[in-house]
């Protein structure tokens, strides 16, 4: 499966947190579409390396707590310790 699209909270459109990220676009499962960054945590907590960032070298999105213990989810930081996930286009 690979990670194709990003929708920002509202309000947040520009940023650059990841955080910020309210749903991501899945596609090659069985119901492509939009997922809460809550639910693909706890998806990618059944099943690690599921998912992929559709960008040259695909890493795998990780499932993450932010210090006040809100779910989201980041790619496997590239060599320069960019998250591809936020290259993704946005809507």
């Amino acid at each position: 499966m690979k990670a194709i699209k990003i929708k920002m909270k509202a309000g947040c459109s520009r940023s650059n947190n990841l955080v910020e990220i309210d749903k991501i676009y899945i596609s090659g499962c069985s119901e492509p579409g939009y997922y809460t960054k809550a639910y693909l945590h706890d998806y990618l907590n059944k099943n690690p390396n599921s998912i992929q960032v559709n960008i040259y070298p695909y890493p795998n999105l990780q499932p993450m707590l932010s210090s006040n213990k809100e779910k989201y989810v980041r790619s496997e930081p590239d060599k320069n310790g960019y998250d591809n996930l936020l290259c993704l286009p946005r809507e």
